[in-house]
């Protein structure tokens, strides 16, 4: 159930996507020819008012289809409808549609989530420290830790609970480069130790993990529409912020930060555990999901929303399009980029799920 949850999630955010631009052409009186869900063979249809609305068989994502692109449409290469011959302004809006649309949908569940689950009222911490996350080649992932595990001891030691015991940890990793330390922890209910030998980066330990407090987050019934208003824009700028962060951090140190990017398997897979936690995780899921899309497409990349503004943009200064052989080969460029990326990401996320590992062992 928690995968179908999760797919339910990316199936909807790409919809969302899709009908920004969707509907900022219709909106606009500008002709579409198609509503796609998915790339390649369709699997199911249906056409209303001479629009194809359809869901294909690779589901990584989507896209609107316009005559502008089919030569044999049959409508008037002068038409005035088509997009190609709407203003710089117009064609701007139903570009930048999408990822308005995905920022507004993140908003919407967050203000969902102060009505349904409630306002942050505090943490109820547990004893010791939850291992996230673990970069595949990292001292974490070489010592044994996995995702879930509980890291309860160090240096026979107990751990205290809530940000403490996550600053006590990474202190002590941080000033034991080369230097063994003995772990407790708890995985699935059973106790064990584990030996961890943080590797040495200029100078300061490091392990490859994502760890954070063990325990729940609470809630408490809104005492007014304004605060649920209040705190939906709190954690909408801080989701977006970070975002916007961890795009930078993988541009300016593209080498440490690359092994942390997930592909779709590893986003349904953290979707699916967090379905399984119930309160206001599929919330936040769903809102972090969402804006990290928008910024996504944000990007100055072919194929991407961004790379097609950044062509629009060179065309109003110039006061003319680019030569179509420039506009082919960025794009293009971008389809090989685009694809060659995904199937890294699936095959990287594929073969760290635990029980491709296990067929893998045998």
């Amino acid at each position: 159930m928690g995968v179908l949850s999760a797919l339910a999630i990316l199936a909807l955010l790409i919809v969302v996507h899709e009908s920004g631009h969707f509907f900022a052409a219709v909106w606009q009186g500008i002709r579409v020819t198609s509503f796609n869900v998915g790339f390649g063979p369709v699997l199911l249809e249906r056409r209303s008012r001479g629009i194809q609305f359809a869901l294909r068989a690779i589901p990584l994502g989507g896209y609107v289809a316009f005559p502008d692109d089919d030569p044999d449409s049959g409508f008037d290469p002068k038409d005035p409808d088509l997009l190609k011959n709407r203003s710089v302004f117009q064609r701007a809006i139903v570009i930048s549609a999408g990822v308005l649309a995905n920022l507004l949908l993140a908003w919407a569940v967050l203000c969902a989530q102060g009505i349904v689950v409630g306002i942050p009222a505090g943490f109820n911490a547990g004893s010791g420290v939850l291992v996230v996350a673990l970069q595949p080649d990292g001292a974490a992932a070489k010592a044994g830790l996995e995702a879930g595990d509980l890291v309860v001891a160090m240096g026979g030691k107990t751990l205290g609970a809530g940000t403490k015991a996550v600053q006590q940890l990474v202190d002590a990793v941080k000033t034991s480069p080369n230097q063994a330390l003995l772990l407790g922890i708890e995985r699935n209910g059973i106790g064990k130790n584990l030996e961890l030998v943080p590797a040495n980066m200029g100078g300061s330990g490091r392990i490859g993990a994502q760890l954070q407090p063990d325990g729940n987050e609470l809630f408490r019934r809104a005492s007014n529409p304004l605060e649920i208003l209040q705190q939906a824009k709190t954690e909408f700028v801080q989701i977006l912020r970070r975002t916007i962060s961890g795009f930078v951090a993988l541009a300016t140190n593209f080498g440490e930060t690359a092994p942390q990017i997930s592909g779709p398997v590893k986003i349904v897979e953290m979707g699916a555990k967090l379905a399984h936690q119930g309160g206001g995780s599929l919330f936040l899921f769903t809102a972090l999901i969402s804006v990290n899309l928008a910024v996504l497409n944000s990007l100055p990349l072919p194929m991407l929303d961004g790379g097609q503004f950044l062509l629009l943009l060179l065309e109003g200064l110039r006061g003319k399009p680019l030569p179509e052989r420039l506009q082919l080969a960025f794009t293009q460029s971008g389809l090989l980029l685009l694809l060659g990326l995904s199937a890294v990401l699936i095959v990287k996320d594929t073969s760290q799920l635990a029980f491709v590992r296990q067929l893998l062992l045998r």
